[in-house]
Protein backbone atom coordinates (compact mmCIF):
# COMPACT_ATOMS: atom_id res chain seq x y z
CA UNK A 1 0.00 0.00 0.00
CA UNK A 2 1.39 3.40 -1.03
CA UNK A 3 2.07 5.91 1.69
CA UNK A 4 0.29 9.26 1.45
CA UNK A 5 2.62 12.16 0.49
CA UNK A 6 3.56 14.47 3.36
CA UNK A 7 1.70 17.35 1.69
CA UNK A 8 -1.48 15.24 1.55
CA UNK A 9 -1.14 14.46 5.23
CA UNK A 10 -0.73 18.18 5.88
CA UNK A 11 -3.90 18.85 3.86
CA UNK A 12 -5.76 16.31 5.99
CA UNK A 13 -4.47 17.96 9.18
CA UNK A 14 -5.57 21.41 7.97
CA UNK A 15 -9.04 20.18 7.07
CA UNK A 16 -9.50 18.45 10.42
CA UNK A 17 -8.52 21.73 12.10
CA UNK A 18 -11.31 23.48 10.20
CA UNK A 19 -8.92 25.24 7.79
CA UNK A 20 -10.66 23.90 4.70
CA UNK A 21 -9.61 26.71 2.34
CA UNK A 22 -5.94 26.03 3.06
CA UNK A 23 -6.43 22.27 2.71
CA UNK A 24 -8.21 22.63 -0.62
CA UNK A 25 -5.57 24.98 -2.03
CA UNK A 26 -2.82 22.55 -1.04
CA UNK A 27 -4.59 19.65 -2.79
CA UNK A 28 -5.19 21.80 -5.87
CA UNK A 29 -1.46 22.53 -6.03
CA UNK A 30 -0.71 18.80 -5.81
CA UNK A 31 -3.15 18.06 -8.62
CA UNK A 32 -1.45 20.67 -10.77
CA UNK A 33 1.88 18.82 -10.69
CA UNK A 34 2.93 15.84 -12.78
CA UNK A 35 2.27 12.53 -11.06
CA UNK A 36 5.44 11.06 -9.57
CA UNK A 37 7.14 8.25 -11.50
CA UNK A 38 5.46 4.90 -10.95
CA UNK A 39 2.45 6.50 -9.28
CA UNK A 40 -0.34 4.87 -11.21
CA UNK A 41 -2.25 4.96 -7.91
CA UNK A 42 -2.00 8.78 -7.57
CA UNK A 43 -5.75 9.34 -7.81
CA UNK A 44 -6.26 6.44 -5.44
CA UNK A 45 -4.10 8.30 -2.95
CA UNK A 46 -6.38 11.30 -3.28
CA UNK A 47 -9.36 9.10 -2.58
CA UNK A 48 -7.60 7.63 0.45
CA UNK A 49 -6.93 11.17 1.66
CA UNK A 50 -10.67 11.77 1.45
CA UNK A 51 -11.27 8.68 3.59
CA UNK A 52 -8.69 10.07 6.00
CA UNK A 53 -10.94 13.10 6.35
CA UNK A 54 -13.87 10.92 7.46
CA UNK A 55 -15.63 11.12 4.12
CA UNK A 56 -14.80 14.75 3.27
CA UNK A 57 -13.89 14.44 -0.42
CA UNK A 58 -12.12 17.81 -0.76
CA UNK A 59 -10.84 17.18 -4.27
CA UNK A 60 -14.40 16.74 -5.54
CA UNK A 61 -15.84 19.79 -3.80
CA UNK A 62 -15.85 23.51 -4.67
CA UNK A 63 -13.82 25.78 -2.41
CA UNK A 64 -15.96 26.56 0.64
CA UNK A 65 -15.99 29.67 2.78
CA UNK A 66 -12.65 30.70 4.20
CA UNK A 67 -12.10 29.95 7.89
CA UNK A 68 -12.63 32.72 10.39
CA UNK A 69 -10.25 33.86 13.08
CA UNK A 70 -11.33 31.05 15.38
CA UNK A 71 -10.55 28.36 12.78
CA UNK A 72 -14.20 27.56 12.10
CA UNK A 73 -15.79 28.20 8.71
CA UNK A 74 -17.08 31.77 8.53
CA UNK A 75 -18.11 34.17 5.82
CA UNK A 76 -18.57 33.37 2.13
CA UNK A 77 -15.99 33.00 -0.64
CA UNK A 78 -17.72 33.75 -3.94
CA UNK A 79 -16.80 33.19 -7.60
CA UNK A 80 -17.38 36.27 -9.75
CA UNK A 81 -16.46 37.57 -13.21
CA UNK A 82 -16.03 41.13 -14.49
CA UNK A 83 -15.87 42.33 -18.09
CA UNK A 84 -15.28 45.67 -19.78
CA UNK A 85 -13.74 47.05 -22.98
CA UNK A 86 -10.32 45.62 -21.97
CA UNK A 87 -11.55 42.05 -21.60
CA UNK A 88 -12.74 39.80 -18.79
CA UNK A 89 -11.22 38.52 -15.56
CA UNK A 90 -12.49 36.12 -12.87
CA UNK A 91 -12.25 37.09 -9.24
CA UNK A 92 -13.04 35.71 -5.82
CA UNK A 93 -14.77 37.79 -3.16
CA UNK A 94 -14.63 37.11 0.56
CA UNK A 95 -17.65 38.43 2.47
CA UNK A 96 -17.09 38.23 6.24
CA UNK A 97 -19.74 36.73 8.50
CA UNK A 98 -20.12 40.07 10.31
CA UNK A 99 -21.24 41.93 7.19
CA UNK A 100 -24.88 43.00 7.57
CA UNK A 101 -25.03 45.76 5.01
CA UNK A 102 -23.04 48.28 7.05
CA UNK A 103 -20.24 50.35 5.53
CA UNK A 104 -17.04 48.24 5.51
CA UNK A 105 -13.50 48.46 4.09
CA UNK A 106 -12.48 46.64 0.91
CA UNK A 107 -9.03 45.13 0.31
CA UNK A 108 -8.03 44.07 -3.21
CA UNK A 109 -5.35 41.35 -3.32
CA UNK A 110 -3.29 40.68 -6.47
CA UNK A 111 -1.56 37.29 -6.69
CA UNK A 112 1.91 36.65 -8.12
CA UNK A 113 2.98 34.68 -11.18
CA UNK A 114 1.71 31.06 -11.44
CA UNK A 115 -0.66 31.69 -8.52
CA UNK A 116 -4.46 31.84 -8.39
CA UNK A 117 -6.95 33.67 -6.15
CA UNK A 118 -7.57 30.48 -4.13
CA UNK A 119 -3.85 29.82 -3.67
CA UNK A 120 -3.15 33.45 -2.72
CA UNK A 121 -6.01 33.52 -0.22
CA UNK A 122 -4.76 30.32 1.40
CA UNK A 123 -1.15 31.47 1.56
CA UNK A 124 -1.74 34.98 2.88
CA UNK A 125 -4.71 34.07 5.11
CA UNK A 126 -6.03 37.57 4.44
CA UNK A 127 -9.58 36.24 4.74
CA UNK A 128 -8.89 35.19 8.32
CA UNK A 129 -7.58 38.68 9.17
CA UNK A 130 -10.47 40.32 7.32
CA UNK A 131 -13.01 38.20 9.18
CA UNK A 132 -11.72 39.67 12.44
CA UNK A 133 -11.93 43.26 11.11
CA UNK A 134 -15.12 42.78 9.03
CA UNK A 135 -13.55 43.67 5.68
CA UNK A 136 -14.44 42.55 2.19
CA UNK A 137 -11.50 41.04 0.26
CA UNK A 138 -11.35 40.73 -3.53
CA UNK A 139 -8.89 38.52 -5.41
CA UNK A 140 -8.76 39.34 -9.14
CA UNK A 141 -7.42 36.44 -11.16
CA UNK A 142 -4.99 36.76 -14.07
CA UNK A 143 -5.57 34.34 -16.96
CA UNK A 144 -3.04 32.27 -18.89
CA UNK A 145 -4.45 33.82 -22.08
CA UNK A 146 -3.31 37.25 -20.90
CA UNK A 147 0.06 35.98 -19.64
CA UNK A 148 1.41 32.44 -20.00
CA UNK A 149 2.64 32.40 -16.38
CA UNK A 150 -0.49 34.20 -15.11
CA UNK A 151 1.63 37.24 -14.20
CA UNK A 152 0.01 40.67 -14.15
CA UNK A 153 1.59 42.60 -17.04
CA UNK A 154 2.92 45.43 -14.86
CA UNK A 155 6.01 45.84 -17.08
CA UNK A 156 4.11 46.91 -20.21
CA UNK A 157 3.60 50.65 -20.71
CA UNK A 158 0.14 49.85 -22.11
CA UNK A 159 -0.79 48.26 -18.75
CA UNK A 160 0.19 51.29 -16.64
CA UNK A 161 -2.53 53.72 -17.68
CA UNK A 162 -5.74 54.79 -16.04
CA UNK A 163 -8.79 53.60 -17.94
CA UNK A 164 -6.94 51.05 -20.06
CA UNK A 165 -5.89 47.40 -19.94
CA UNK A 166 -5.50 45.52 -16.69
CA UNK A 167 -5.68 48.65 -14.48
CA UNK A 168 -9.16 49.33 -15.85
CA UNK A 169 -10.18 45.70 -15.18
CA UNK A 170 -8.95 45.76 -11.57
CA UNK A 171 -10.49 49.17 -10.93
CA UNK A 172 -13.68 47.90 -12.58
CA UNK A 173 -13.81 44.89 -10.26
CA UNK A 174 -13.37 47.26 -7.32
CA UNK A 175 -16.20 49.52 -8.48
CA UNK A 176 -18.48 46.57 -9.22
CA UNK A 177 -18.09 45.42 -5.62
CA UNK A 178 -18.82 48.97 -4.46
CA UNK A 179 -22.13 48.79 -6.35
CA UNK A 180 -23.03 45.36 -4.97
CA UNK A 181 -22.05 45.94 -1.33
CA UNK A 182 -21.86 48.85 1.08
CA UNK A 183 -18.19 49.76 0.82
CA UNK A 184 -16.69 52.73 2.63
CA UNK A 185 -15.23 54.77 -0.28
CA UNK A 186 -12.53 56.18 1.99
CA UNK A 187 -11.26 52.72 2.98
CA UNK A 188 -10.42 50.89 -0.24
CA UNK A 189 -6.94 49.41 -0.49
CA UNK A 190 -4.83 47.26 -2.81
CA UNK A 191 -1.90 44.92 -2.15
CA UNK A 192 -0.03 42.24 -4.02
CA UNK A 193 2.95 39.91 -4.19
CA UNK A 194 5.72 40.10 -6.80
CA UNK A 195 4.03 40.87 -10.15
CA UNK A 196 0.88 41.49 -8.13
CA UNK A 197 2.78 43.92 -5.92
CA UNK A 198 4.05 45.78 -8.99
CA UNK A 199 0.49 45.90 -10.33
CA UNK A 200 -0.73 47.25 -6.97
CA UNK A 201 1.84 50.06 -7.28
CA UNK A 202 0.51 50.83 -10.77
CA UNK A 203 -3.08 50.94 -9.49
CA UNK A 204 -2.10 53.23 -6.62
CA UNK A 205 -0.61 55.74 -9.06
CA UNK A 206 -3.31 55.41 -11.71
CA UNK A 207 -6.24 55.53 -9.26
CA UNK A 208 -5.24 57.49 -6.12
CA UNK A 209 -8.84 58.70 -5.92
CA UNK A 210 -10.00 55.08 -5.56
CA UNK A 211 -7.28 53.42 -3.44
CA UNK A 212 -6.36 55.01 -0.12
CA UNK A 213 -3.11 53.03 0.37
CA UNK A 214 -1.08 50.27 -1.28
CA UNK A 215 0.83 47.22 -0.07
CA UNK A 216 3.76 46.00 -2.18
CA UNK A 217 5.33 42.69 -1.15
CA UNK A 218 8.46 41.68 -3.11
CA UNK A 219 7.33 43.93 -5.96
CA UNK A 220 8.40 46.93 -8.00
CA UNK A 221 7.54 50.62 -8.33
CA UNK A 222 5.10 52.04 -10.85
CA UNK A 223 6.86 52.79 -14.12
CA UNK A 224 9.88 50.62 -13.31
CA UNK A 225 9.74 49.14 -16.82
CA UNK A 226 8.28 49.79 -20.28
CA UNK A 227 8.48 46.29 -21.75
CA UNK A 228 9.58 42.76 -20.90
CA UNK A 229 13.30 43.47 -21.39
CA UNK A 230 13.34 46.49 -19.09
CA UNK A 231 11.13 44.56 -16.69
CA UNK A 232 13.75 41.83 -16.30
CA UNK A 233 16.43 44.48 -15.87
CA UNK A 234 14.45 46.15 -13.08
CA UNK A 235 13.81 42.81 -11.38
CA UNK A 236 17.51 41.95 -11.43
CA UNK A 237 19.09 45.31 -10.66
CA UNK A 238 16.37 47.56 -9.22
CA UNK A 239 14.62 50.56 -10.74
CA UNK A 240 15.49 54.23 -10.68
CA UNK A 241 12.79 54.92 -8.13
CA UNK A 242 11.00 57.93 -9.54
CA UNK A 243 9.90 56.61 -12.94
CA UNK A 244 6.28 57.45 -13.60
CA UNK A 245 3.90 55.47 -15.80
CA UNK A 246 2.88 57.41 -18.87
CA UNK A 247 -0.64 58.75 -18.73
CA UNK A 248 -1.47 57.68 -15.18
CA UNK A 249 -3.92 60.56 -15.33
CA UNK A 250 -3.79 62.23 -11.93
CA UNK A 251 -2.16 65.13 -10.12
CA UNK A 252 -3.24 64.01 -6.65
CA UNK A 253 -0.80 63.30 -3.85
CA UNK A 254 1.02 59.92 -3.72
CA UNK A 255 -0.80 57.22 -1.77
CA UNK A 256 0.73 55.81 1.44
CA UNK A 257 2.60 52.54 0.97
CA UNK A 258 3.63 49.60 3.12
CA UNK A 259 6.46 47.54 1.63
CA UNK A 260 7.76 44.08 2.53
CA UNK A 261 10.87 42.59 0.93
CA UNK A 262 13.31 39.84 1.86
CA UNK A 263 16.96 40.89 1.64
CA UNK A 264 17.82 37.47 0.12
CA UNK A 265 15.29 37.80 -2.69
CA UNK A 266 17.00 36.65 -5.90
CA UNK A 267 13.86 37.03 -8.05
CA UNK A 268 13.10 40.73 -7.47
CA UNK A 269 16.01 42.87 -6.27
CA UNK A 270 15.21 44.34 -2.81
CA UNK A 271 16.26 47.78 -4.12
CA UNK A 272 12.88 47.87 -5.84
CA UNK A 273 11.30 48.32 -2.42
CA UNK A 274 13.32 51.52 -2.00
CA UNK A 275 11.77 52.81 -5.23
CA UNK A 276 8.23 52.16 -4.01
CA UNK A 277 8.97 54.06 -0.81
CA UNK A 278 10.52 56.93 -2.79
CA UNK A 279 7.35 57.25 -4.86
CA UNK A 280 5.16 57.30 -1.75
CA UNK A 281 7.18 60.24 -0.39
CA UNK A 282 7.49 62.12 -3.69
CA UNK A 283 7.27 65.87 -3.15
CA UNK A 284 6.88 65.55 0.61
CA UNK A 285 9.19 66.62 3.41
CA UNK A 286 9.70 63.44 5.44
CA UNK A 287 11.88 62.07 8.19
CA UNK A 288 12.75 58.42 8.75
CA UNK A 289 12.59 56.47 12.00
CA UNK A 290 14.22 53.02 12.05
CA UNK A 291 13.64 50.15 14.47
CA UNK A 292 14.59 46.49 14.39
CA UNK A 293 13.31 43.26 15.85
CA UNK A 294 13.05 39.52 15.45
CA UNK A 295 10.13 37.14 15.25
CA UNK A 296 10.46 34.50 18.00
CA UNK A 297 12.00 31.50 16.25
CA UNK A 298 11.90 33.37 12.94
CA UNK A 299 13.44 36.16 10.90
CA UNK A 300 15.03 39.38 12.10
CA UNK A 301 13.79 42.53 10.39
CA UNK A 302 14.41 46.26 10.06
CA UNK A 303 11.48 48.69 9.88
CA UNK A 304 11.89 52.14 8.32
CA UNK A 305 8.93 54.50 8.85
CA UNK A 306 8.70 57.79 6.95
CA UNK A 307 6.53 60.54 8.42
CA UNK A 308 5.77 64.16 7.59
CA UNK A 309 6.61 66.95 10.06
CA UNK A 310 2.93 66.84 11.06
CA UNK A 311 3.34 63.20 12.07
CA UNK A 312 1.46 61.58 9.17
CA UNK A 313 2.97 58.23 8.13
CA UNK A 314 3.54 58.03 4.39
CA UNK A 315 5.33 54.68 4.24
CA UNK A 316 6.53 51.65 6.17
CA UNK A 317 9.36 49.55 4.76
CA UNK A 318 9.89 46.11 6.29
CA UNK A 319 13.22 44.54 5.31
CA UNK A 320 13.23 40.88 6.32
CA UNK A 321 16.73 39.56 6.94
CA UNK A 322 17.44 36.14 5.48
CA UNK A 323 14.11 35.91 3.62
CA UNK A 324 13.68 35.19 -0.07
CA UNK A 325 10.88 35.73 -2.57
CA UNK A 326 7.89 34.75 -0.44
CA UNK A 327 4.95 36.22 1.51
CA UNK A 328 6.25 36.90 5.00
CA UNK A 329 4.42 35.03 7.75
CA UNK A 330 2.24 33.18 5.26
CA UNK A 331 0.71 29.73 5.51
CA UNK A 332 2.49 26.73 3.90
CA UNK A 333 -0.90 25.83 2.41
CA UNK A 334 -0.19 28.47 -0.26
CA UNK A 335 2.72 28.86 -2.65
CA UNK A 336 5.57 31.36 -2.17
CA UNK A 337 5.13 31.76 1.57
CA UNK A 338 7.60 32.02 4.45
CA UNK A 339 6.00 31.12 7.81
CA UNK A 340 9.00 32.54 9.73
CA UNK A 341 7.45 35.99 9.61
CA UNK A 342 6.97 38.80 10.40
CA UNK A 343 3.23 38.71 9.70
CA UNK A 344 2.84 40.73 6.50
CA UNK A 345 -0.91 40.13 6.35
CA UNK A 346 -1.58 41.50 9.82
CA UNK A 347 0.76 44.46 9.37
CA UNK A 348 -0.61 45.37 5.94
CA UNK A 349 -4.20 45.30 7.18
CA UNK A 350 -3.24 47.38 10.24
CA UNK A 351 -1.50 49.95 8.01
CA UNK A 352 -4.44 50.08 5.63
CA UNK A 353 -7.08 50.65 8.28
CA UNK A 354 -4.97 53.47 9.77
CA UNK A 355 -4.91 55.25 6.38
CA UNK A 356 -8.35 56.22 5.14
CA UNK A 357 -8.64 58.39 2.05
CA UNK A 358 -8.22 62.08 2.96
CA UNK A 359 -11.56 63.80 3.24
Amino acid sequence: MKKLPNEMLEAARLAKAGQVTEATALIQRLLGRHAPAGSEGWHDMLARAGDWLHGTQLHDRPLPASPGADGANAGRFLDQTFSNHAGSRPYKLFVPSGYRGQSVPLVVMLHGCTQSPDDFAAGTRMNVAAEGETCLVAYPGQTSAANGQKCWNWFKSTEQRRGAGEPSLIAGITREIMHQYTVDPRRIYIAGLSAGGAAAAVLGHAYPDLFAAIGVHSGLACGAARDMRSGFMAMQHGSAGMAQAAGHGTTRHPVPAIVFHGDRDTTVNPRNGDAVVAQAAAGLAVRTHTTSGRVPGGHAYSLHVKTTPAGRTVSEQWIIHGAGHAWSGGSPAGSFTDPKGPDATGEILRFFLAHPQPA
